[in-house]
């Protein structure tokens, strides 16, 4: 067998033990830097969460917008023996969308407009809506406008 290396491991207990300590030490010394990174890493990961949450919240909105204009829309279209076409659309158009229920003041709340050439069969009806949006990201408004949908049908 020959002489082992200098440092080379021997494979005696002691050793092992003495190996195992250093490992010891040197995870306990490591575990200072794993909390700094997690300390620096955690709002940014928060931040992206509550930035993904605000745009589902945004995007709901959209698409719950778009369907009662569609809806709004249908209604018009089948409306036009109606002695008010138009307010019958605008209340379906406010009936389909649950939680826009503020009326529109200055661009605030839901939007809504009712259009047609003539109220005659074949004539074309257009509803469309508007709906304020914010994405807020810890009092930060990163991003606010209107949403803005509208639906084409014809009389019925």
């Amino acid at each position: 067998m020959g002489v082992p290396k200098l440092g080379a491991p021997t494979g005696h207990p002691n050793e092992r033990v003495k190996d195992t300590l250093m490992s010891r030490r040197r995870f306990m010394n490591e575990q200072g830097q794993t909390m700094v990174e997690f300390a620096l890493v955690v709002p940014l990961l928060l931040m992206l969460l509550f930035a993904i949450l605000q745009f589902g919240a945004v995007y709901n909105d959209y698409v719950t917008l778009t369907d009662a204009t569609r809806v709004g829309a249908r209604k018009a279209a089948v409306s036009r023996h109606s002695a008010t076409p138009e307010a019958d659309a605008e209340a379906a158009v406010r009936n389909s969308a649950p939680g826009m229920d503020d009326a529109c003041a200055g661009g605030a709340g839901l939007c809504v407009s009712v259009a047609a050439d003539a109220w005659e069969h074949g004539a074309d009806v257009t509803v469309a809506a508007e709906y304020p949006y914010e994405i807020d990201l810890l009092g930060l408004v990163v991003a606010s406008g209107q949403l803005e949908s509208s639906t084409t049908e014809r009389v019925e």
